[in-house]
C-alpha cells in the first residue's frame, strides 16, 4: 500500500544532502498529504519497518514521526497503528516550530562593530555590581531601560509614557501574554490570510482561534475586517503593517486608516507588530498613532540587531493595560533578564544598535543589487533595507512550492513555501526567501543562480521530484 511513497522517501533521503533527516521525512509526509497522495486514515509504515526500508536509525524515524505528529500530520491509534489525518486546515496551525532560519538577520562583517557590541558587553559586567543583575527584578523593565527604548526605538508612538512600556524576552513572550490577555476563548483573532508563523504557532499552543482575512497587494482588506467584526466576536486584529512577513510588502497610508477605522468603530483592540520597522525607517504613521487607545505596539531587536539577544517591548494603549500586560508576562517569564536589559540600555545609549542598524540596512542594499541582477525578469516583492523577498511563481514553473522549498534548502538556500504563512487554506503558488545570515555577497550571488536554476527547471527532471 505505501510502496510507492517508501521509494520515493527513499530516493529523497539519499538525496537530502546536510538537511536533516528527520526533518525531511516530516516534510515528506506534509507533501504527500498536501498533494492528496495521503488520504485522510491512509496508515503509513510502523517506525521499525520505515527505518529498515530507508536504512536509517529508528531514532531518526522516531524523531520524524513526533516531528509529524506535532504539525498534526500523523495519529497513533494503540493497537492499530499510525495513521495520516490528511490536510490541517492553516486556520487551526500546527504546533511545531517554524523554521528558524528563515528570519536569518544579516550580520555585518565590520570587525570595528563587532569590537564595539564586545566592549559594550564586557564594560556591561564589569561597571556592574553583578550581585544586583542576579536579582529578581522591577518587572516590565527597568525605568533606565525603558527610557532609552523610547528615545531610540519608539519613534512610531512618540506620546507613549514609559508608565505604558513593558519589556521582555523577546516579541513571541509578549504575543503569548496578548493573546492570553486579550481573547476570550469564543472570541476570534482577525489575521491577515498570509501572516507571521509564530502568531499561529502561539494561538494553537494556546487554543486561541484565528480568523483570515483577505487580501490584495495591500495587505489585508477593510472590507473583509468590517464582515469579520459583524459576523464573529473579534478579539484583536494582529497586523505586521512594514515589511510584511512573508510578501515584504508595507501597508499603505490609506489601507492603515481604513482598518484602524474599522476597528475604532467596533472597539477592537489592534496587534501592531512592528518588528521590521527599524530597518524600513518608514514615513507612514504606526496604527498606535492612528487607534493609540486601542493598540499595542510591539517591537523587539531581533530583525534589526541579533535575534540572540532575546530583547522586545511592548507600548500598552494606557498604564493600566500596560498593567494587566505585566501580569500577563509575570505568569510566563516572571520578569525580563537584567543582565540582557542593562547590556541593551548601554548598547542603545552609545549608540552601537543604531550602528549595527545602519551596517545591516547597507549590506541588505548591496545582496538586494545582486539579487536583481541574478533574478532579472523573474516576479518577487522587496523592499529597501530588507533581508527577504516573495516569489510568486512564473506561470511556465511546475514545481510546487512545497517540493521546491525541501530541493532549495538542500542547497543551503533558506526557502519556505507560502503554506506555513497561509491561514486560509489556500496559499498562493509562491515562497519566501530569506538571504540574511553571514553569507558574503558572492555566498548570495551563488544562492541566487542555483535559485533561478532550479526554478526554471521542469520539477520533473530534478533529483528530489519523483
Amino acid at each position: 500500500m505505501y510502496k510507492t511513497h517508501i521509494e520515493r522517501w527513499k530516493k529523497a533521503v539519499a538525496e537530502k544532502g546536510k538537511y536533516p533527516t528527520y526533518k525531511l521525512l516530516a516534510d515528506l509526509i506534509e507533501q504527500d498529504i498536501e498533494r492528496g497522495s495521503l488520504q485522510p486514515q491512509d496508515k503509513i509504515p510502523t517506525m521499525r519497518d520505515l527505518a529498515e526500508a530507508l536504512a536509517v536509525n529508528y531514532s531518526t524515524v522516531s524523531r520524524a514521526y513526533t516531528e509529524a505528529r506535532k504539525r498534526g500530520l500523523i495519529e497513533t491509534v494503540t493497537g492499530a497503528g499510525t495513521f495520516a489525518k490528511g490536510k490541517v486546515p492553516a486556520i487551526k496551525p500546527s504546533l511545531a516550530p517554524y523554521e528558524l532560519t528563515m528570519n536569518m538577520v544579516i550580520e555585518p562583517a565590520i570587525p570595528t562593530l563587532i569590537e564595539e557590541v564586545k566592549d559594550v558587553v564586557l564594560s556591561t559586567i564589569s561597571q556592574n555590581e553583578l550581585y544586583k543583575l542576579f536579582r529578581y527584578q522591577e518587572h516590565g523593565g527597568h525605568p533606565h531601560t525603558k527610557e532609552q527604548v523610547k528615545l531610540h526605538l519608539l519613534n512610531k508612538v512618540p506620546d507613549a509614557a514609559l508608565e505604558q512600556l513593558v519589556l521582555s524576552q523577546g516579541v513571541h513572550q509578549i504575543l503569548a501574554a496578548l493573546l492570553t490577555q486579550l481573547c476570550d476563548n469564543h472570541q476570534v483573532i482577525c489575521v491577515d490570510s498570509l501572516t507571521y508563523p509564530g502568531i499561529k504557532s502561539s494561538a494553537a499552543q494556546l487554543g486561541k482561534r484565528l480568523h483570515a482575512l483577505e487580501r490584495d497587494n495591500d495587505g489585508p482588506t477593510a472590507s473583509s475586517f468590517e464582515d469579520a467584526c459583524r459576523t464573529h466576536d473579534v478579539a484583536a486584529l494582529y497586523i505586521n503593517p512594514t515589511m510584511h512577513n512573508p510578501t515584504c510588502t508595507s501597508i499603505s497610508r490609506s489601507r492603515r486608516e481604513a482598518l484602524a477605522d474599522v476597528a475604532l468603530r467596533h472597539n477592537v483592540q489592534i496587534i501592531e507588530d512592528d518588528v521590521y520597522e527599524p530597518l524600513a525607517n518608514s514615513p507612514l504613521p504606526s496604527f498606535a498613532m492612528l487607534a493609540p487607545g486601542l493598540t499595542y505596539y510591539v517591537s523587539s531587536l531581533s530583525k534589526c540587531f541579533a535575534p540572540g539577544v532575546r530583547f522586545g517591548f511592548v507600548a500598552c494603549p494606557s498604564k493600566r493595560q500596560a498593567e494587566h500586560t505585566n501580569g500577563a508576562l509575570r505568569s510566563l517569564n516572571v520578569m525580563s533578564a537584567p543582565m540582557t536589559e542593562m547590556m541593551v540600555c548601554n548598547w542603545l545609549k552609545q549608540g552601537t544598535v543604531k550602528r549595527m542598524i545602519q551596517s545591516v540596512q547597507r549590506e541588505a542594499n548591496a545582496r538586494q543589487q545582486i539579487i536583481q541582477q541574478e533574478l532579472k525578469g523573474i516576479p518577487l516583492n522587496m523592499a529597501d533595507n530588507a533581508f527577504h523577498f516573495w516569489l510568486r511563481f512564473p506561470k511556465q514553473v511546475d514545481w510546487h512550492p512545497a517540493e521546491l522549498a525541501i530541493d532549495l534548502r538542500t542547497q543551503g538556500i533558506s526557502a519556505v513555501a507560502s503554506m506555513a504563512f497561509a491561514t486560509d487554506n489556500h496559499p498562493p503558488h509562491a515562497m519566501r526567501i530569506c538571504f540574511g545570515g553571514p553569507f558574503n555577497r558572492e555566498d548570495i550571488r551563488e544562492q541566487m543562480i542555483k535559485l533561478k536554476e532550479t526554478l526554471l527547471q521542469p520539477a520533473h527532471l530534478t533529483q528530489t521530484r519523483y
